[in-house]
C-alpha cells in the first residue's frame, strides 16, 4: 500500500492555499507544481511518492481548491515561481526537489535556474523552449476572448482538453473531479489569466542559466502527447546538461495512463535507487 494522501490548507500572503500532502515531515521535501490543470494530476502517484518523500502538491491562488484569484500579472511564470517559494517558506522547507507538469514545468525550470534551492528536478510533459502556448491556450491572450468566455464555455473546453490529455477513457467521476474547480467564476478567471500570461520567452530566456546550473533533471513523458510533443523532450535532454528522458505510455497526463511507471521514474531519479519499493 502507498502512503495516505491528505488535503491541507496553509495561508500564504493572506490567501488560503490548498495542497495535497503525502509522506512524513522528516522525509526529503518534493514540491509538485501544476499547470493548466491543478493538483488532481498528481493524485495517482502521491501514495507511491509519499513512501520516500514529503510531497507537497499545491494549488495556486484561484486554482483547484485554493482561495484567491490570479491576475495576468500574478500568473506569469516568475510570479508563480515566487508563490512556490512562499509556500516552501511557509511550510518550513529550505532546499527541495521539484516536479512540474505543463506550465508547472516552466515554473520548475525557473526555480531551478534562479532560486538556488532546487536539488533535483523532474519535468513531466512540460512546456519548454518555444513549445507553448498551444492554440487553445494562446487564444486567451485576447482580452475580448476572456471577457466573452462563460463558465459553461470553459467547462466544455476543459472537458475536451482533459479527455484529449489521457489515452484511456476517463470515467464520468474522474472527469467530474478534473472539472470541479471551473464551476466557480473566480477559478475560471484565474485559469484564463494563466492562459493569458503564457509566453515562451519565460522558458527560452532560462536556457543559458539552466545549462550553467545543470540541476540533475529527469524528463518523464507520455510519448503520445498531442500538446507537448516528445521532440521537445529529446531536444531538452540533448541541450541541457544533467538531463535524461524516460518515455512512458500515455498522453499529456501520464499519471493517469501509467501511474506506476511515472512514480518509479520520479523516485529512481530523486532517490538514486535503481529499484525503489513502491
Amino acid at each position: 500500500m502507498g502512503h495516505p494522501v491528505e488535503r491541507r490548507q496553509i495561508e500564504v500572503a493572506g490567501t488560503e492555499l490548498s495542497y495535497l500532502a503525502a509522506g512524513t515531515a522528516q522525509a526529503p521535501p518534493v514540491l509538485l507544481v501544476h499547470g493548466t490543470f491543478w493538483s488532481r494530476v498528481w493524485q495517482p502517484v502521491l501514495p507511491a511518492l509519499g513512501r520516500a518523500a514529503r510531497c507537497i502538491a499545491v494549488d495556486f491562488p484561484g486554482c483547484g481548491a485554493s482561495a484567491g484569484e490570479l491576475s495576468v500579472e500574478s500568473a506569469t511564470v516568475p510570479a508563480l515561481a515566487d508563490t512556490v517559494l512562499d509556500v516552501a517558506d511557509a511550510l518550513g522547507v529550505g532546499d527541495f526537489d521539484v516536479v512540474g507538469h505543463d506550465i508547472g514545468g516552466g515554473i520548475a525550470q525557473h526555480l531551478a535556474a534562479t532560486s538556488g534551492r532546487v536539488r533535483k528536478m523532474v519535468l513531466m510533459n512540460s512546456v519548454m523552449f518555444d513549445s507553448w502556448p498551444v492554440p487553445a491556450v494562446e487564444r486567451f491572450r485576447d482580452a475580448g476572448v476572456r471577457k466573452a468566455t462563460t463558465v459553461v464555455d470553459l467547462l466544455q473546453a476543459r472537458a475536451r482538453s482533459a479527455r484529449g490529455s489521457v489515452q484511456r477513457r476517463l470515467s464520468d467521476e474522474e472527469l467530474a473531479a478534473y472539472l470541479a474547480p471551473w464551476h466557480d467564476p473566480a477559478r475560471v478567471r484565474s485559469w484564463m489569466a494563466m492562459a493569458a500570461a503564457a509566453d515562451p520567452r519565460y522558458t527560452l530566456d532560462l536556457v543559458p542559466a539552466l545549462q550553467e546550473a545543470a540541476v540533475p533533471t529527469r524528463l518523464v513523458w507520455g510519448r503520445d502527447d498531442d500538446f507537448q510533443k516528445i521532440g521537445y523532450a529529446h531536444r531538452y535532454a540533448t541541450d541541457i546538461p544533467g538531463t535524461d528522458l524516460i518515455e512512458v505510455a500515455g498522453k499529456h497526463i501520464p499519471t493517469e495512463d501509467s501511474p506506476h511507471a511515472v512514480a518509479q521514474a520520479i523516485l529512481t531519479h530523486l532517490t538514486d535507487q535503481d529499484h525503489p519499493r513502491i
